[in-house]
């Protein structure tokens, strides 16, 4: 049983290593001077809003994150990139987006979304089918537009607040309500590939999934365009939380 949880708990971990970066980079040109100021972000309304009430933790956090992200993520990133050819890399990143659309047609399910659900349900076959597996997308090619619903979002519709931010160690900017929406997700899977058990027969299922889990892991962090003290802010984690918050507020918007 505790095995078992350590199981869940490492690759929960690592499936979802830095999803919660949520900022992209911020470019700023030498001769133009700032368009914001400090008092900007870090004021007590803009505080009050974002609702931070943990800042040393998520600075000590943030700053934990940069240094994992610069001495070990970038690297072997910057060696995927190197190592694997382009057209595979995109076939990668194919393959686990397939994978992921289990998790948007459950919670397209959970939050009443039925014309959502079918079409994710027709994108996955059809991938996994003509897509070979999901290394290819030919729903995209035939007009179906991907869905991208997780368990915040549901939560969301059920009427869970957010809570307050919360930066977590890899994973980066969160709330508490999508940290919690993180976890449940992430034991949904974790449960359904028991339930299956596609590499049983191997006899080396745990070396297999952690590879293929370490292998998503790099995708995440190579599709993530987000490099820590890029946008060369000296306040860049009062920036990084108040564009968070903004694009949560956009998205209930749409």
């Amino acid at each position: 049983m505790c095995s078992n949880a350590i199981k869940f708990i490492f690759k929960t971990v690592l499936v979802l290593l830095l999803s919660g970066c949520a900022a992209g980079r911020a470019y700023l040109p030498d001769d133009i001077p700032p368009l914001h100021t400090v008092s900007e972000f870090s004021d007590d309304e803009n505080v009050s809003r974002t609702g931070d009430p943990w800042e040393g933790f998520n600075r000590s956090m943030y700053k934990f994150n940069y240094e994992a992200d610069r001495f070990v993520l970038l690297p072997v990133v910057a060696g995927y990139e190197k190592m694997v050819p382009r057209f595979a890399r995109t076939g990668v990143s194919n393959f686990f987006t397939n994978i992921r659309e289990v998790q948007t047609f459950y919670n397209c399910i959970l939050q009443a979304k039925g014309k959502k659900s079918l079409k994710t349900l027709g994108r996955f076959l059809t991938n996994s089918t003509i897509g070979i597996g999901g290394l290819f997308d030919p729903a995209t090619a035939f007009g179906w537009r991907r869905e991208n619903e997780n368990f915040d979002h549901t939560l969301e519709i059920w009427g869970v607040g957010t809570g307050s931010y919360l930066v977590l160690p890899i994973l980066g900017p969160n709330t508490v309500r999508s940290a919690s929406g993180f976890a449940v997700d992430g034991g949904v899977r974790w449960a359904i590939m028991n339930s299956i058990d596609p590499f049983g027969g191997t006899g080396a299922s745990t070396e297999i999934e952690t590879g293929i889990t370490a292998l998503e892991t790099v995708d995440l962090r190579y599709r993530e365009s987000f490099r820590y003290y890029d946008s060369d802010y000296p306040f860049e984690y009062s920036m990084v939380r108040y564009l968070f918050s903004q694009e949560r507020e956009l998205k209930i918007l749409r």
